[in-house]
């Protein structure tokens, strides 16, 4: 298919997911969720489609708090910039995001990591700020009990903001600069001992469907993510975030809408949508999640997400497999090659950053 001129080109990052019920494991009693190789696994397709990044998701709370423990709690399973450490030597182009609250963390020791992270991957790194809002997981933190919801986007809002400064505090000509951040929440100073990285920050990811979170992911955020069910949800989201971008300085080019979506492929329509119903009796995939699902042919999922981007609801997708490590194969050699042929979407990476891939602008250092 000929490649139409002004054409969008869609993005598409992978989920790994952590605790999240419209999924199930290819084998949910076998082997061990620190095995490496279902993440190497998950990635190495991921990257073969020529997927933007792989989005590691993490929720800590014991399962003994939650009464059963599902097949899918991530009890047991590793720290995401760890693994994230690991995949960055088993792939070349491939972003890694990982997900890491502020609520718990610390701005230096976190922005350290994941600077480090983007140092050892040359310049794929990637942070989904998350806050923490149950009791449970504050029981296992110093700071303990269950945070308040406001204060705690407060807190990730500032959190984001002293990561930056510490990852503006190098010179340009390459030395370390004194450091201080004196805020509502953190008071810190000293100098922070790891240079600038090869994106100048990894590149910030935030949900934006709770209205306390939105205003802070405009703010502070290069990826917001969403999920909605309609279409009509998905463009008023759309132009409402890229409207507020104006009053934070920032261009609608800036930052990019990613929505979450599940995919189930048939050979026929029938097929896609039996297949659709089988899930569904684990969870329903389609309409109770509020998640938007694309359920058809190859051919009819690539025309849905390509519509998608040009009637302006999304700018990419976060593909939630319902197989881990298996479910991502099947969009990776039967729809992307249509997205392709569309013009939709890349053939090759031509970039070798994150940033890069995604078509954000390197952030400019800021000289006090």
């Amino acid at each position: 298919m000929t490649l139409r001129t002004g054409q969008r080109q869609l993005h598409l990052a992978a989920l790994f997911p952590g605790t999240d019920t419209t999924t199930v494991r290819s084998a949910p009693h076998s082997g061990s969720r620190m095995d490496f190789a279902s993440f190497e696994d998950l990635a190495r397709t991921a990257e073969r489609g020529k997927f933007d990044f792989l989005l590691l998701t993490e929720g800590p709370r014991p399962p003994e708090h939650q009464g059963p423990a599902h097949d899918l709690d991530v009890v047991g399973r590793p720290e995401p910039l760890t693994v994230l450490s690991a995949l960055a030597a088993v792939t070349e182009r491939l972003g890694l995001a990982a997900t890491v609250d502020t609520t718990f963390n610390e701005p230096y020791e976190l922005a350290r990591r994941l600077a480090c992270l983007d140092h050892l991957s040359g310049g794929r790194a990637a942070w989904h700020v998350v806050t923490a809002s149950d009791a449970v997981t504050g029981e296992n933190s110093w700071r303990g009990g269950r945070p308040d919801r406001a204060q705690s986007h407060i807190r990730a809002a500032e959190f984001v903001a002293t990561a930056r400064e510490l990852w503006d505090s190098w010179a340009p000509d390459g030395t370390p600069r004194p450091f201080a951040h004196h805020g509502r929440h953190f008071d810190i100073a000293g100098e922070f001992d790891v240079a600038r990285s090869p994106q100048g920050h990894p590149v910030v990811l935030q949900a934006g469907d709770f209205e306390e979170g939105r205003d802070v992911a405009v703010a502070t955020a290069d990826v917001v993510f969403t999920r909605h069910g309609t279409p009509e949800a998905g463009r008023a989201f759309y132009a409402d975030v890229k409207r507020r971008l104006a009053a934070h300085g920032r261009r609608p080019e800036e930052l990019k809408v990613m929505q979450g979506v599940t995919v189930v492929l048939g050979d026929t329509a029938a097929e896609a949508r039996e297949k659709a119903e089988g899930l569904s009796i684990r969870q329903p995939v389609t309409e109770t999640t509020g998640r938007p699902s694309f359920v058809g042919t190859p051919s009819e999922v690539a025309d849905g997400l390509t519509r998608c981007v040009e009637q302006g609801a999304a700018d990419g997708f976060v593909l939630v497999p319902h197989l881990t490590p298996g479910g991502l194969d099947d969009f990776v050699d039967r729809v992307v090659p249509l997205l392709q042929e569309r013009g939709a979407f890349r053939t090759e990476y031509t970039g070798s950053t994150l940033r890069e891939h995604l078509g954000l602008p390197l952030p400019a250092v800021k000289i006090p």
